[in-house]
C-alpha cells in the first residue's frame, strides 16, 4: 500500500489526489510482488510505464521547444534524451521519495533492487502515467512545473552533453584507442539493457538502460567521472 505520509504529499506539494487509488497502487507494484501475491489480483507497473514514457517525452519535448526557442533540433534532441534517461528519471524518483513506495517481493527487495536506477526510472513514468490516466495531461504538467521543470531552468541538463563522443575524444587526444561497448544483459519485459565499456581490451565501466544506446551513454558517463 502507498502511505498516507505520500498521498498527503502529493495533494499538498503538487495538488495531486487521485479519483482511482488503484492506479497509484500499480503504479508503485513491481511484477515480482505481484507474483508472490496472487490471491490480491494485483496489476503491475509495466502498462502504465508504457503510457507513462509517452506521456513524459511528448510534455518534455513540448516544454522545451516552447522556452528553448535558440537551439536547434539536433540540441534539443540531445537535451531531452539526457533528461528522459535512465541517470535522469531515476534521480527525479529518488529526489521525490518514490523508492520507498515501491511493493517489491522478497527476491527482488533482498537483491538490492530498490536502489535500481533502471527500477526508479520504471516507476516514475509508470506515476506519471498513471496521473495521466487518472486526471490528464494538465495534471501530469502541474507535477512537472513543480518538480522537473525547474531543473531543467536551472541548467542542470546540457544540450550538447553526448558521453560518448566525450569520452572518444578525451580518450584518443594521444592517438587511436580501440572502444568497445559490449551487451551483458538484454531483456524485453521490461526493456532492460546492460553495457560494458572496454577500451584496449581491459573493462572501464558498465551502464545500464531501457534501451542499448541509453546502456551505452550510461556507461560513457560512469567512465568519464571515473576518469575525471
Amino acid at each position: 500500500m502507498v502511505s498516507t505520509k505520500f498521498t498527503t504529499q502529493l495533494k499538498t506539494k503538487y495538488g495531486i489526489e487521485f479519483n482511482n487509488p488503484k492506479l497509484l497502487e500499480e503504479a508503485f507494484t513491481h511484477s515480482s510482488y505481484v507474483n508472490e501475491h496472487p490471491h490480491q489480483h494485483l496489476r503491475n507497473y509495466e502498462k502504465l510505464e508504457f503510457l507513462g514514457d509517452a506521456v513524459l517525452e511528448f510534455t518534455i519535448s513540448d516544454y522545451l521547444y516552447r522556452h528553448f526557442t535558440n537551439l536547434n533540433e539536433g540540441e534539443l534532441t540531445r537535451m531531452r534524451s539526457n533528461i528522459v534517461d535512465t541517470e535522469g528519471f531515476s534521480e527525479f524518483a529518488e529526489k521525490f521519495d518514490f523508492s520507498s513506495e515501491i511493493q517489491l517481493g522478497n527476491g527482488e527487495e533482498k537483491a538490492g533492487a530498490r536502489s535500481r536506477k533502471t527500477l526508479l526510472e520504471d516507476v516514475f513514468e509508470a506515476f506519471n502515467g498513471a496521473v495521466f490516466l487518472d486526471q490528464g495531461l494538465e495534471a501530469v504538467e502541474r507535477f512537472l512545473q513543480a518538480t522537473v521543470y525547474p531543473l531543467i531552468d536551472a541548467g542542470q541538463f546540457s544540450a550538447s552533453r553526448d558521453y560518448k563522443t566525450d569520452l572518444q575524444e578525451l580518450l584518443q587526444q594521444d592517438g587511436p584507442v580501440k572502444i568497445e561497448y559490449q551487451v551483458l544483459e538484454e531483456s524485453q519485459l521490461p526493456s532492460h539493457f546492460l553495457v560494458q565499456l572496454q577500451v584496449n581490451d581491459q573493462v572501464l565501466s558498465q551502464g545500464e538502460g531501457h534501451n542499448k544506446k541509453a546502456a551505452e551513454q550510461e556507461a560513457a558517463k560512469t567512465a568519464l567521472a571515473k576518469l575525471d
